[in-house]
């Protein structure tokens, strides 16, 4: 009796091969778009987009990059759309809760309240400067400075040239940089940001 190889369905297929990569691109969709479910959404649509083209996907040597090139752009074709469309939805615009959960956060934890005041007005000055920067340099940004990947990774997602990448960090650090200290100048007292 000859036995039947055995083949797995093109299905579970896909599913081993993407599954290694979706921390990875929910966390690079979450640098994008800067929301929970926006993120965890733009993940869902690349990956019912990619479906269909499961048998590119599992000839590709390296997965991880061409994935996150894939949900880049696809995000990149919903920017653009959704930027011919309306304007920001009331939800996107801070509502009294979110000011009062800042003040039940001054709660005492052996910090010093000035201390406290100051970190979260750097925090929130740092996180109105980076919503400023295009959706580009931005995901530019905290892939590298926060998710810490390569350069040549970068550049390979973007599809753009090493060189490109490091002078468009070098400009986005410059620009937050000014931007901060813009909006915090009256509140320094001694605080100096590092070069």
């Amino acid at each position: 009796m000859a036995l039947i190889p055995f083949r797995r369905s093109r299905a579970k297929q896909f599913e081993d091969c993407v599954q290694p990569h979706l921390g990875a691109m929910y966390r690079f969709a979450y640098r994008l778009t800067g929301q929970r479910d926006d993120a965890e959404d733009l993940v869902q649509d690349v990956l019912t987009k990619v479906f269909p083209k499961a048998d590119e996907l599992l000839a590709v040597d390296q997965p991880g990059p061409w994935l996150n090139r894939v949900l880049y752009r696809h995000f990149i074709d919903l920017t653009r759309k959704y930027a011919r469309q309306a304007d920001r939805p009331a939800s996107s615009i801070m509502s009294e809760e979110v000011g009062r959960d800042f003040l039940d956060s001054l709660v005492d934890r052996g910090v010093e309240p000035d201390r406290q005041l100051d970190s979260e007005q750097l925090r929130q000055a740092m996180d109105r400067a980076l919503t400023d920067l295009s959706p580009d340099h931005r995901s530019l940004l905290l892939l590298h400075d926060v998710d810490g990947w390569r350069q040549e990774d970068i550049a390979e997602v973007l599809g753009i040239a090493v060189g490109t990448v490091k002078s468009r960090l070098h400009r986005c650090r410059a620009g937050l940089k000014e931007k901060i200290g813009e909006e915090l100048e009256p509140f320094l007292t001694g605080t100096r940001f590092r070069d």
